[in-house]
């Protein structure tokens, strides 16, 4: 398990090395943070930006001596005025009369606003936080400053989930409690966009507790609207639903239930219904199956944005920091 783990990994860290991207780390007084970011300078992956007051940081990191040269600690309360004031009129005409310019000095002393405005100025590449504020923290401001894409009305969050030579996508199992039809749509399109990052060829099944008609209830017109949908606006994906777990993942199954499926039985992407479900499902795998669980990634925004777990570890800062530059990149 440990080897494949690394040679997914390995595959992430070729991919971004090179590609200079600047990531923002608004939690620059927690300890995780700081290493994992230390970590990336040093590995030469990524620019961090971590927030925060040198000295803390120096402390936390144990560092006497000067930070690597491709480590760079910004103090938003020390920010220099002139930049301050640009970042400031950037979010007031962003939020288009939502805040006035005294809202937005406020609101920028705030870590994750003030990253996020880095991003959203071009000053970095993408953010992640999450080790110490809740999702809404994380999540709220770059619904606000960076919004989502064009065509996408929601963001949403994906799991890659990670067993031995297996390699799957889970979405949406941390934002949107009960999707619309177009929603799940959406989500599915996304997430095959996310599946590539991680060299997984997505084959894409919209899950329900029925098969192509094999129970009636609104939660199951609505499954099966979104495949509609979804194959209108990516044509080119391989896309099926309403699929059930087996049918969608059990090549005898899928035989049986949706023998003219071109996903049923090999899918690798799975789109399920609300989020209680896809919350559910994938910490049975996580637990029950052994599979680790990246994430959650979020999907459809106009730059990446990161949620950490704030029971996230060292490793994990790492790793969703190598997905976010990664995101970065393919945009």
């Amino acid at each position: 398990m440990e080897a494949a783990k690394m040679d997914l990994f390995e595959n992430l860290i070729t991919k971004v090395k090179g590609t200079g991207k600047k990531i923002v780390f608004p939690e620059g007084n927690d300890e995780r943070v700081v290493k994992a970011a230390l970590r990336l300078a040093k590995d030469g992956l990524i620019k961090p930006l971590v927030l925060g007051k040198d000295a803390e940081i120096k402390k936390i990191a144990d560092i006497k001596g000067e930070f690597p040269a491709n480590f760079e600690v910004i103090d938003p309360q020390n920010f220099a005025p002139a930049e301050f004031d640009k970042l400031v009129q950037l979010f007031v005409e962003r939020r288009k009369g939502k805040n006035t310019e005294e809202q937005a000095r406020q609101m920028l002393k705030d870590v994750n606003y003030f990253g996020t405005m880095l991003v959203y100025a071009g000053l970095a590449d993408g953010l992640v936080s999450g080790a110490v504020h809740p999702t809404g923290d994380t999540v709220r401001p770059a619904l606000q400053i960076i919004k989502t894409r064009p065509g996408v009305s929601r963001t949403s969050g994906a799991f890659i989930m990670v067993k031995e030579d297996e390699r799957y996508l889970f979405a949406d199992c941390a934002i949107n409690i009960d999707p619309s039809a177009s929603e799940l749509a959406e989500i599915a399109v996304e997430s095959a966009k996310t599946a590539r990052i991680f060299d997984i060829d997505p084959k894409i099944a919209l899950l329900s507790f029925s098969t192509k008609g094999s129970a009636r209830a609104e939660v199951v017109s609505k499954v099966a609207d979104a495949a509609k949908i979804a194959k209108k606006i990516a044509p080119k994906e391989k896309i099926d639903g309403e699929l059930q777990f087996d049918a969608a993942f059990v090549p005898t199954v899928a035989q049986k239930k949706a023998p003219d499926s071109k996903v049923a039985g090999q899918a690798n992407v799975f789109i399920f219904p609300e989020l209680q479900s896809g919350n559910i499902g994938y910490k049975i795998a996580q637990r029950f199956g052994g599979f680790e669980a990246i994430g959650p990634i979020l999907q459809g925004l106009n730059k990446p944005i990161s949620d950490l777990s704030r029971g996230a570890s060292e490793a994990d800062v790492y790793k969703v920091a190598i997905i976010t530059a990664l995101q970065a990149a393919v945009k």
